[in-house]
Order: structure tokens, then C-alpha cells, then sequence
């Protein structure tokens, strides 16, 4: 049984849609390892991942990988690489450039305490404007 502090792992989270058999699975979730880091961020209670693969092998094949956070909108990432392999590091890849893309638009920004105004002090000292 899971808590809702638990933090995501590509394990827990990952659904195998079409196209996919639970005997691929062991090898996807190594190949998606480095997502880990970038979900750990997340609860694994609220956080979804679905892989799915139109037309396996075929030329014109198609991934897709599907992840919905509680409170995020849903992030889509696709590829058309003929090579499996190199269509899920894509598709990984691409996953966690969107992750830290939302988790950036998501962080508070200019900050009004930390941003430098740029204007002059109202009351400069004697020794502040290089005359003493």
C-alpha cells in the first residue's frame, strides 16, 4: 500500500498502453531510470505515465508517451524514430525537457525582495559617490 508521500518512480507510475507486453516492461522502466529524478518531485499517488507504440517495427511507427500530474495540464510527447530504442529515449527525453520547462513557468518569478530595482539609492552617503 502506497502513501501520499511517497514520491513518483517511472516503476509505479508507468501503464503499458498498445503495442507494448508486461515482458517489455522491465527493460523500459531501465530505459526511462532517468526520469526518476525529475518525478521524485511529484506524489506517486497523483502522477500517471502511459507508453504506447502505433505500428511496432513497422516504418511509419509511431510512441507516445502520455503523463498526467494532479494539477498540471497533461504533457504529450511523441516520436517517429524507426529504431525503438531510440524513439523511447526520445520520448524520455523529451518528457523531462517539458517537465522542467512546466516546473520553471510553475516557480514564482521576480520576486520583488530579491530583484535588484536598478534605481540609485534615495539617500546616498558622501562616500557612495566617490567624493568624501
Amino acid at each position: 500500500m502506497t502513501t501520499a508521500s511517497e514520491s513518483a518512480t517511472v516503476d509505479d507510475c508507468l501503464r503499458l498502453g498498445g503495442g507494448f507486453s508486461q515482458g517489455d516492461r522491465r527493460w523500459i522502466v531501465e530505459q526511462f531510470a532517468t526520469l526518476d529524478s525529475r518525478l521524485a518531485a511529484f506524489p506517486q499517488d497523483s502522477t500517471e505515465l502511459e507508453l504506447s507504440v502505433k505500428d511496432r517495427a513497422a516504418r511509419g511507427q509511431k510512441v507516445t508517451l502520455e503523463c498526467w500530474i494532479a494539477g498540471w495540464p497533461k504533457i504529450v510527447t511523441t516520436s517517429g524514430e524507426e529504431d525503438l530504442r531510440a524513439a523511447l529515449n526520445d520520448v524520455r527525453d523529451d518528457l523531462r525537457r517539458r517537465l522542467n520547462d512546466a516546473k520553471t513557468r510553475q516557480e514564482p518569478r521576480n520576486n520583488r525582495n530579491l530583484r535588484p530595482t536598478g534605481l540609485p539609492d534615495p539617500d546616498p552617503q558622501p562616500g557612495d559617490l566617490g567624493v568624501d
